[in-house]
């Protein structure tokens, strides 16, 4: 049980709620899910039904089928769960409701009833094979769990001061200290190595041992793959995730479809592209064509690059056609000794940071008329009815080439100005020289 900021979600829709909608978590398989829900219903109610349509007979499952009368499915949950429930202090909780999509359409009956509270987790949930045939309730409120941040990862350490000290100097606008800064620094490339899955941290407290918590990384993104297959017969799915390490690496201004599919263009696969956000697994930048508040408006579906969810599992996706022992990444990033052609770790990380603190991920490429030299912006991120370019290096060097290109471009649209990299907090000119292990402060 690791502590996660979504309870205080969980109880906040409690609050607010009082029975009058749903509550469906979604993310990928093995956030942590099942773990958060199951802890909120056992502390928040007096009584609680893990309904796991993983494992849930074909009888539990039929109950969905005829809404006609609700007391025969509430008593026949009681009897199989043994559990008794009680009006406005119980919850049903529906595990995996996208193996079930009749629950999830029940859900309009059950909350109109209002006798208890009730919460769906689901994985691949927003596919569409997932909810085909099916009424989608408006009484639903949706959100997203993501995988642990630095900030829980350092509470999974038995560290609940740093971050916030941390947040204290970021707004104050003040470095760290060189002392205090390797320290972080070191923890936040533990933090990348072993990821925000819960298995995968739980394995490194216990076993300290990366061998082990690579294993488990392996395990998940072979749930992933099968995932994939299931939804997707064709293969492209796994194809595309399996080359995100690869496109990265090759620093080119897009995600190259055709190497990865051959024949295939990017305006063939924004189906598959779409899925595979929806899946949870995968974050999509789009290329901004015009740059500004309403990015969103002017995206380019068929220019876009693809990071993991997890940078963790990133780092063993890169090398997963090898073994373990076979390479050396773990020691070297922790070490600080990163090779600069695997700098990508870092835009992986910088991209799960911005989405899992709500921005949408957005990234720009330029041609400098004079010049005649491309320039990309790593990430655009809107604030204040303006943009935020974000550079984003792997070392302490601080060249920022684009960042002032696109100011000498785009000056009027320009919020303030962000360069992420490896080194203490300082201001110079105009750019906001910002550690990696604040950037979960944007």
């Amino acid at each position: 049980m690791f502590k996660r900021k979504i309870y205080n979600q969980l109880l906040k829709w409690k609050r607010e709620s009082a029975g009058k909608t749903a509550l469906l978590i979604e993310g990928p398989r093995r956030v942590g899910k099942s773990t958060i829900v199951g802890e909120f219903a056992e502390s928040e109610y007096e009584s609680h039904i893990i309904v796991d349509f993983y494992t849930a007979s074909l009888e539990t499952k039929n109950l969905f089928d005829d809404l006609s009368d609700l007391n025969y499915i509430f008593l026949q949950l009681q009897l199989t769960y043994q559990v008794s429930l009680k009006e406005r202090k119980s919850c049903i909780i529906f595990d995996e409701v996208q193996l079930c999509p009749k629950a999830r359409q029940a859900i309009k009956a059950l909350v109109k009833d209002g006798r208890y509270d009730y919460i769906e987790t689901g994985s691949l949930i927003s596919i569409q094979k997932n909810v085909k045939n099916i009424l989608i309730p408006s009484e639903e409120k949706k959100i997203h769990m993501h995988p642990m941040d630095f900030e829980e990862f350092k509470w999974a350490l038995g560290d609940e001061v740093t971050i916030p000290m941390l947040r204290e100097l970021y707004e104050a606008k003040k470095p760290i200290g060189q002392v205090a800064y390797r320290k972080i620094f070191r923890d936040f490339r533990l933090y990348m190595l072993v990821g925000g899955m819960p298995q995968a941290v739980d394995s490194y407290l216990e076993s300290n041992d990366f061998s082990k918590v690579d294993d488990i990384k392996r395990d998940i993104l072979t749930l992933y793959e099968d995932d994939f297959r299931k939804i997707d017969s064709t293969g492209k799915l796994s194809m595309l995730f399996d080359a995100i390490p690869a496109q990265l690496m090759g620093n080119a201004s897009r995600y190259q479809v055709s190497g990865v599919l051959y024949g295939s263009r990017a305006g063939d696969i924004i189906e598959q592209i779409a899925e595979l956000k929806d899946s949870g697994t995968v974050l999509v930048s789009y290329h901004a064509n015009d740059p500004g508040a309403g990015m969103a408006q002017n995206k380019d579906l068929s220019r876009f690059k693809l990071f993991t969810a997890d940078t963790g599992l990133f780092v063993t996706l890169a090398f997963k056609d090898k073994q373990f022992t076979e390479n050396d990444i773990y020691a070297k990033l922790l070490n600080g000794k990163l090779q600069t052609n695997l700098g990508y770790i870092y835009e992986n990380i910088i991209a799960q940071t911005l989405f899992t603190n709500g921005h949408e991920l957005y990234y720009h490429t330029f041609l400098n008329e004079k010049s005649k030299h491309n320039y990309e912006v790593d990430f655009l991120i809107a604030e204040k009815n303006k943009i935020t370019p974000i550079e984003v290096k792997s070392s302490g060097y601080k060249s920022h080439s684009s960042i002032d290109a696109f100011r000498l471009k785009y000056s009027s649209r320009i919020n303030r100005e962000i360069l992420i990299y490896t080194k203490d907090y300082k201001y110079e000119g105009q750019i906001e020289m910002l550690p990696v292990v604040m950037a979960q402060f944007i």
